[in-house]
């Protein structure tokens, strides 16, 4: 994960460290951190988590013509994740400016708007909504959800990976994470496949979500 420079420091490079650090430890603390006195199944402590915008990069790769790579994100979106004791009670939740794709190619992106893939006048927006949250490992959980795109809604499969805990100069709480996953685009019925009976644009797309989230208080 790249290094991110933040309201508490450089998250990237805390995520790293993190991710050795042995999640036991973060629950025994040393008694007198109130902040992480409640942790959830999955190492995050209890509450609602509001996405930074600021922070937050929400982006996918996907391969064009077989051979080049085409790296795009979202200008536009926000989100939360609930966690309480209970992980039968967490969910997450995102919603995305479908307008907002920015591939760094204006003509690129109005097409990528246009009816052969987002649908953006029509649906103007993506979202998700988890069904179940599930740790998998040390710092690492799973979010099953439905993910509508182009106006149609799939189940998906997220990979998170949880990095560091921090508290910022003005006691509020930070939390870091890489969300992962692939997702086919024809089956959100973004058909648009070939030119003179070539591939233009592969079928799968590959998300990348770099979170940093603020605890309310």
């Amino acid at each position: 994960m790249r290094v991110v420079s933040t309201r508490f420091g450089p998250l990237g490079l805390a995520f790293r460290k993190a991710k050795r650090r042995p999640l036991e430890r973060e629950r025994k603390g040393d008694g007198h951190d109130h902040h992480h006195r409640h942790l959830s199944g999955i190492g995050i402590p209890t509450g609602t988590w509001k996405i930074d915008k600021a922070h937050t990069r929400v982006g996918f790769v996907v391969r064009t013509l077989g051979v080049s790579t085409v790296r795009g994100e979202f200008r536009k979106f926000d989100g939360a994740l609930e966690i309480g004791e209970d992980l039968d009670n967490a969910r997450a939740y995102g919603r995305v400016d479908a307008s907002s794709v920015d591939t760094n190619q204006a003509k690129r992106d109005t097409h990528l708007r246009s009816p052969d893939f987002l649908s953006a006048e029509r649906h103007p927006e993506l979202t998700l909504r988890s069904k179940a949250i599930e740790p998998v490992g040390d710092g690492t959980f799973r979010v099953i959800g439905d993910l509508s795109i182009n106006g149609v809604a799939n189940e998906v499969e997220l990979t998170a990976e949880r990095g560091a805990i921090e508290t910022g100069p003005g006691g509020e709480q930070g939390l870091g994470l890489e969300v992962t996953g692939e997702v086919s685009r024809k089956a959100f019925a973004m058909k648009f496949d070939t030119a003179l009976g070539r591939a233009l644009v592969a079928d799968k797309v590959k998300i990348v979500i770099d979170v940093e989230a603020v605890k309310e208080a």
